[in-house]
């Protein structure tokens, strides 16, 4: 049954899975993808949300954790549909590379 519908990045599944047993499967595969830890993905998600961008919506937020862009373009690969200017992409790259 699903009782909430909320987007979830890499490394906050992984907290879920470690939380429970018998995820050894799930648990290898989410570390060989995840790049952050926990700390600085909650931290470009508070900064990220802090940007009060109504275009970023949490989907995007789960995205930008996931793959870290490290250039505009990226971004703008990731969030085709928030169609960012320049100056909402490089504030999501700021953040990035700030944390």
């Amino acid at each position: 049954m699903i009782h909430n519908k909320k987007p979830l990045s890499m490394i906050e599944v992984m907290e879920y899975a470690k939380a429970n047993e018998g995820n050894d499967v799930l648990l290898h595969y989410l570390k060989k993808f995840t790049k952050i830890s926990g700390e600085k993905a909650d931290k470009i998600k508070e900064s990220l949300i802090a940007l009060n961008n109504p275009k970023i919506k949490d989907e995007n937020i789960v995205k930008i954790i996931d793959f870290l862009p490290q250039d505009k373009e990226d971004v703008n690969k990731i969030l085709i549909e928030a169609n960012l200017n320049e100056d909402e992409a490089n504030a999501v790259l700021n953040i990035i590379k700030g944390n």
